[in-house]
């Protein structure tokens, strides 16, 4: 596995912890509780037959009339499927103990967690693969990553690097995106949903950052196939111009189940498959060449 930071620091899938509305845990844990529920679409009848509690419990809590349980605001949030380090926001608003830990990445607790994810990331090669937080910090990668990095400006890959910088950037990879255009727009897309789900300002930034690159000036190769879904109607590919042939990449993103830490809920790994023939035997040659 390639570490890519010194330190993994306290990494957050979605960065310093926000209300749906976008402001602090001082509306109160009432407040709070109301904008996720509205958020999910959901009504206080609805939300208290899931949680088996009452409608008008609910609305006493919400309004500030009651002041819930920790266990009810667990329980509350279970529902409302609240990011781990919401929940923690939301436990603090009432006046309770945060009940997620926050683990640094590099801390020797998380030993058997980092060995795991080195084992899938080598595993993988020779195919792409990256670790990644939630504001798209690049925390570990393979090494065929230098595949996707090749021509990369070197102002872009130093620390700390950022996958959607990298990507985006007109000095980045995207010159050598054959399918630019649907290949932004899918990422944008992405992380409007991360940011609907969780409204972190670090991942607001970020996105106003990314999405404000201009598309490069001199690309590597004519986006020639803008619908790259006539060549794979399974899923969109990522099709990358290297060395004078384009490779096809499918994108796939693992996160961990019922994680009980904030570092461990916002880790993701991604990890590019090849999507056709040419590919495969492209990356086994160079991986076989290089040893």
């Amino acid at each position: 596995m390639t570490r890519t930071t010194g330190s993994a620091g306290t990494p957050g899938r979605a960065g310093a912890a926000t209300t749906p509305e976008g402001g602090d845990t001082a509306l109160g844990v009432g407040a709070l509780l109301r904008g996720w529920r509205e958020r999910r679409q959901l009504s206080q009848l609805q939300l208290a037959l899931q949680a088996e509690s009452s409608a008008r419990h609910i609305s006493f809590v919400e309004t500030g009339r009651s002041r819930p349980s920790q266990e009810m605001i667990l329980r509350l949030a279970e529902h409302l499927d609240v990011p781990v380090r919401e929940r923690n926001a939301l436990l603090l608003a009432a006046g309770y103990a945060p009940k997620y830990g926050e683990t640094p990445l590099d801390d020797p607790a998380m030993e058997s967690l980092r060995s795991g994810v080195e084992r899938l990331l080598l595993a993988h090669d020779p195919y792409p693969a990256i670790v990644v937080d939630g504001t798209y910090r690049v925390l570990a990668t393979n090494r065929s990553i230098a595949v996707l990095l090749a021509g990369v400006a070197p102002h872009l890959l130093e620390q700390p690097l950022n996958a959607m910088r990298i990507t985006l950037h007109p000095e980045g990879l995207a010159p050598r995106i054959v399918n630019l255009r649907q290949w932004r727009r899918h990422l944008l897309e992405q992380m409007e949903r991360q940011i609907a789900l969780v409204r972190s300002e670090p991942l607001r930034a970020l996105y106003e950052e990314v999405s404000a690159y201009p598309l490069p000036a001199d690309p590597v190769m004519e986006d020639v196939s803008e619908d790259a879904t006539e060549l794979f109607p399974f899923a969109l590919p990522m099709r990358v111009a290297h060395e004078g042939r384009v490779l096809s990449f499918l994108s796939t993103i693992a996160t961990f189940n019922t994680p009980l830490d904030v570092t461990v809920s916002e880790l993701a790994m991604e990890t590019f498959l090849p999507a056709d023939p040419e590919t495969v035997a492209f990356l086994h040659a160079t991986t076989a060449a290089t040893g």
